[in-house]
């Protein structure tokens, strides 16, 4: 699977994204050989920001993964700093650039 996953982590009305050099994003790696999307969306949470995550459901039609959260507090050791980890309010994620699958998915988590 050389395709890059992008994970989704929805907590508490705001969604996790990382700082890379073309702003801020979903975290986002590519899997290693016989690993699943949800594993590798699990796995590249841990690894740039040290929150623990499940990779439990690919959108259709991308290739990102909803992850639930497993711990409110990272672990030390991310590959990021704290500053290029932010969590968003849903609501201010309208100028992030996210697939049309995840957007579609936040619409549906979105406060009314």
């Amino acid at each position: 699977m050389d395709n890059v996953v992008r994970a989704v982590v929805v907590y508490d009305g705001r969604l996790l994204l990382v700082r890379e050099a073309g702003g801020w994003q979903l975290p986002s790696g590519t899997g290693q050989p016989a690993e699943t999307a949800e594993a590798t969306a699990a796995r590249v949470v841990y690894e740039l920001t040290g929150y623990l995550a499940d990779g439990s459901a690919p959108l259709d039609g991308s290739s990102a993964v909803v992850c639930q959260l497993l711990s409110e507090d990272p672990s030390d050791g991310a590959r990021l700093a704290p500053e290029r980890i932010r969590w968003t309010p849903i609501e201010e994620t309208a100028t992030t650039e996210l697939p049309p699958a995840v957007r579609d998915y936040l619409e549906g988590h979105t406060p009314v």
